[in-house]
C-alpha cells in the first residue's frame, strides 16, 4: 500500500508516494537523493541515521515517512545556511570531531539538538537538579550523545565541539 504525502525537507516541500511501510532514512536516500543520513545498524542503535523533525531528533531508520507528513525535516544538508557553515559544523571540523566521516552526519544532528534541549531547559538522566537550570557540562553532553556511536572513537573532540557551540 502506497500514500501520497508531502514532506519539508530542509525548507524546500517534496510531495513523494511511499509504500507505509518505508523508513524516512529510505525516503531521504532514495526518493530525495539526501544521503547525509547512513544506513548504520538500521536497529536504531548507533545514530548515524539521525535527522531533526521539528526541531527534536529522530532515529530516521525507525521513523516511518507516513507519521512526518507535514512535519518539518532537517538533515545535515540542511543545517547550512546561505553558504555558512552551521556553527556545530564547524565546531565539528574546528575541533577535528571526525575521523572516518561516516557517523558525522547524526553527530551533527544530535548535537544541534543537543543545544537546544539544554537551552530550553530540558533535563536529562544526569542533571543533578531537574527544577533548576541544565547546565551543558561534560557529563550532559555525553548523556544526551550515548544514542550516537562513533565507531573511530573521536568522542573527546565532538564533547569539546559540542561544549564550544553550547557555551
Amino acid at each position: 500500500m502506497t500514500a501520497d504525502i508531502m514532506l519539508s525537507v530542509n525548507g524546500d516541500e517534496h510531495s513523494v508516494a511511499v509504500d507505509t511501510r518505508e523508513t524516512l532514512l529510505d525516503t531521504l536516500r532514495e526518493h530525495l537523493d539526501l544521503i547525509g543520513a547512513k544506513k548504520g545498524c538500521d536497529h536504531g542503535q548507533c545514530g548515524a541515521c539521525t535527522v531533526l523533525v521539528d526541531g527534536r531528533r529522530v532515529k530516521s531508520c525507525l521513523t516511518l515517512t507516513v507519521t512526518v507528513d507535514d512535519r518539518e525535516i532537517t538533515t545535515v544538508e540542511g543545517l547550512a545556511a546561505d553558504g555558512a557553515l552551521h556553527p556545530m559544523q564547524a565546531a565539528f571540523v574546528e575541533r577535528d570531531a571526525f575521523q572516518c566521516g561516516y557517523c558525522t552526519p547524526g553527530q551533527l544532528c544530535s548535537a544541534v539538538a543537543v543545544v537546544r534541549e539544554v537551552a530550553d531547559g530540558w533535563p536529562s538522566a544526569v542533571t543533578p537538579d531537574v527544577s533548576g537550570p541544565v547546565s551543558l557540562d561534560d557529563d550532559e553532553i555525553r548523556e544526551r550523545m550515548s544514542g550516537n556511536l562513533c565507531r573511530c572513537g573521536a568522542y573527546v573532540n565532538i564533547v569539546a565541539a559540542i561544549r564550544q557551540v553550547g557555551a
